[in-house]
């Protein structure tokens, strides 16, 4: 057994599979009672605590690594290691654990291999194995097969780099550097391409700060010239010291200033030319690399906020009108970078920037740039805009309405608008990019609700009165001409036929009409008043008469939109001007195709016979279904045949229901509510006469004249109306038997010049019929 003789380091793998040091000590093999075998011992270095108590299992399987590890799993993911500071001390605890196990000490495996995870991390323990060779012409190959051998391991990359990441190692590197190429070493100068490479992948940011000093990053460069990979060798350090052009729209007096835009432009191209497109291996180790950049662009930017002159300079130059365009096209090109690199500011800089660009009058600026006709001038401002919409949506919006009470006739907005339509590229990539713009200039989520300051419904009020117009003008002057009724929409006009074939056209109206459809959305409001008084959804149907599919389609959502806002105005307007129609035709003649076309469609008429919208059911129903019914490879039209007839069984049905609430308020009241009422009264008639002495003649004369005009109860035709007749025989004489019996009033009314007789059923419960 061994005795403690050697201080050893002890790693644990943690549950990210990264291997930790647990601590250093004295490592010795004794037999421990209480787990009943021999033990692996580690007693702390210092304090003689006891860091590792391992017992030595026979079916465990041990490793030995090097020559001076040890390795072995306590349980499942639960990786052990001993470091050793020589081969001999970790031969005798070798020696132990192979005589446990009855196994040959000459072996370095007791059984079988561990899994091939943590087989592949077993070198991170062995930080005291890498031994950096000397900086020497020929050790380079060494070096660059310890740096690339490492780069799996993360462990092994951070104790590299600090065996690296000093200056004197990276002084005489690169002077060898200058030496292979003063000798033509091919071979020298492609290992010092792959150790300097190798180096930007060990992913440290205080490696970097030395590799990219004004001293080095040249000769940096140069060694990254020499790719293996390539014949012949890049001329980067030509083109960076000779071809580039450093231009100084205004002119920087900052000495460190001037030398952080030097190094950053050096090292992005570093990152863009020489590491264009990295692997995913790749890109994770050069994170670093991305992260300097943005660190130094941040930088850049506060260094030039923090001066007074510069900025206010800029600026002035920018709206001088005797400024000529070249100038003119520099300052916007800064800003447009200028712009670019504040997006690596953290939020409470980047809108201090904000304010500070805004008070010195960045917007008005952006105007009278935005209305030259020189279209790289044009474009850079446009770019500029897009930055500060993204900043701060809310200032840019305050600033278009403030424009608008300015004497300038042309509004800044309808500005940008004009850009979208002034777009030479054939896709339109800059007509897209804008209208990203405008609607997050439009979205109510970015939008202020304060009482205080109600700037969703005073930004969508003015846009829709000054704006919109300039807005759908491309919608309306294509279809303009395929009006010829107001209550149809036709299209006989070559010309405009041939417009909405257009491929570009197409495009333009396309994205004016998700827009549209974003606007119709997310201000329901405004866009109902203006949808209404423009009659604009029939020129948006007009556009089903393209060929392009995809507007077609455009089109059919914006009618959609406007169903899904469930407003019966809308639905009136839809109703009124039959514009399901060109729907129901563009369906058709889809045919039989299964396409977005058709799914987009069929998923309209879906939506309202799902929700039950009643008016626009019926209307669907009344006017296509005799054309839709054939249709049923679906089941949606016949669905809506059956809401149709259920709503209609349904109003039948209310009606019944309403009438047998008349007739049995009115006209017929239980008849044995009479009967009581007449037997009571009868009693009561019994009762007086037995008190009150017998009528005399003339009593009995007046009670026949008061009894001329009564009339009898209706009768029941066989169709089950009622017949009102006047009668004067049998109801009469027994009224004037029983004086106090109440009688049936007649609804019709035969004769204007008779008295009306004294009804007495209150008024308040009287019916009222038309007659």
């Amino acid at each position: 057994m061994a005795d403690e003789q050697s201080i050893v380091k002890v790693f644990f793998l943690n549950d990210d599979q990264q291997w930790e040091m647990l601590g250093k000590g004295h490592v010795s093999t004794i037999y421990v009672e209480r787990l009943q075998g021999l033990c692996l011992l580690v007693r702390s270095e210092l304090s003689g605590l006891e860091i590792l108590e391992s017992k030595i299992n026979p079916d465990t399987p041990y490793q030995r690594r090097q020559g001076t590890l040890i390795v072995w799993s306590e349980a499942e993911n639960h990786g052990m290691a001993i470091s050793f500071p020589d081969a001999a001390s970790c031969h005798e605890i070798w020696k132990d654990i192979c005589q446990v196990q009855g196994k040959d000490p000459s072996t370095d495996i007791t059984h079988d291999p561990l899994v091939e995870s943590e087989d592949e991390t077993l070198d991170d323990v062995a930080d005291d194995v890498l031994e950096l060779p000397n900086c020497e012409l020929g050790k380079l190959d060494q070096i660059a097969h310890l740096v690339t051998s490492v780069l799996t391991s993360p462990l092994r990359k951070e104790r590299l780099a600090l065996l690296v990441g000093n200056e004197d190692f990276i002084k005489k590197l690169l002077q060898l550097f200058h030496t292979c190429e003063d000798l033509e070493d091919t071979e020298g100068l492609q290992n010092l391409h792959d150790i300097v490479k190798g180096m930007l992948f060990l992913n440290q940011a205080s490696l970097l700060e030395i590799l990219f000093s004004d001293k080095y990053i040249m000769d940096v460069v140069g060694c990254l010239e020499y790719d293996p990979a390539l014949a012949q060798p890049k001329r980067h350090r030509e083109f960076l010291t000779q071809k580039v052009k450093f231009k100084e729209v205004v002119p920087i007096i900052d000495h460190a200033l001037l030398q952080k835009i030097h190094q950053t432009y050096r090292v992005q191209y570093i990152q863009d030319i020489l590491f264009p497109i990295p692997s995913i291996f790749e890109e994770n180790f050069l994170s670093t690399l991305t992260n300097f950049i943005l660190l130094n662009k941040g930088a850049i930017v506060n260094m030039l906020q923090e001066d007074d002159k510069f900025l206010s300079t800029a600026f002035a130059q920018l709206r001088d009108k005797t400024t000529d365009d070249d100038t003119r096209r520099e300052l916007l090109f800064f800003f447009k970078e200028f712009c670019a690199f504040s997006q690596t500011l953290v939020p409470e800089n980047r809108n201090a920037l904000f304010k500070t660009l805004t008070q010195l009058g960045i917007l008005p600026a952006l105007k009278i740039v935005m209305n030259m006709n020189d279209l790289q001038i044009r474009a850079a401002a446009t770019d500029v805009f897009t930055y500060l919409v993204e900043y701060s949506p809310c200032r840019v919006r305050e600033f278009i309405i403030e424009d608008h009470q300015s004497e300038d006739s042309i509004l800044f907005i309808n500005l940008v608008i004009e850009q979208i339509f002034c777009d030479t590229d054939p896709e339109l990539g800059n007509a897209v990019h804008l209208m990203e713009v405008l609607r997050a200039l439009l979205d109510p989520n970015n939008m202020m609700t304060a009482s205080s300051h109600c700037e969703k419904s005073e930004f969508l009020h003015f846009f829709c009165m000054h704006c919109m117009n300039n807005f759908i003008e491309p919608l309306m002057s294509t279809t303009s001409a395929y009006i010829h009724d107001k209550d149809n929409i036709v299209g006989s006009d070559e010309n405009n036929i041939n417009c909405l074939n257009n491929y570009r056209t197409a495009q333009l109206l396309a994205l004016i009409l998700d827009q549209l459809s974003f606007c119709v959305q997310h201000h329901a409001y405004y866009m109902k008043k203006y949808i209404l008084n423009q009659d604009l959804l029939r020129k948006v149907l007009i556009l089903i008469n393209s060929k392009h599919t995809f507007l077609i389609l455009c089109a059919v959502r914006f009618m959609r939109t406007m169903i899904g806002l469930r407003d019966e105005l809308l639905n009136h307007y839809i109703i009124k001007g039959n514009f399901f129609e060109p729907v129901v035709n563009a369906l058709l003649e889809n045919g039989t195709r299964y396409n977005m076309l058709n799914s987009a469609i069929v998923e309209l008429f879906d939506y309202v016979r799902m929700e039950n919208i009643k008016s626009l059911v019926a209307h669907i129903v009344e006017k296509f279904y005799a054309t839709l019914k054939s249709i049923e490879y679906v089941q949606t039209f016949k669905g809506l045949k059956v809401k149709y007839e259920q709503e209609k069984e349904l109003q039948n049905q209310v009606t019944k229901n309403l009438c047998s609430v008349l007739y049995s308020q009115v006209f017929c009241r239980d008849s044995g509510v009479f009967e009581e009422e007449e037997e009571r009264s009868i009693n009561e008639n019994i009762k007086e006469e037995a008190i009150e002495p017998p009528p005399e003649s003339g009593f009995e004369i007046k009670r026949a004249k008061e009894n001329e005009d009564k009339v009898d109860l209706p009768s029941q035709t066989p169709f089950g109306d009622f017949e009102f007749t006047s009668s004067h025989s049998a109801d009469a004489a027994d009224e004037t038997s029983n004086p106090n019996r109440r009688r049936v009033i007649c609804l019709v009314d035969y004769s204007d010049d008779e008295e009306e007789e004294e009804d007495e059923t209150p008024p308040s419960k009287r019916p009222h019929l038309s007659p």
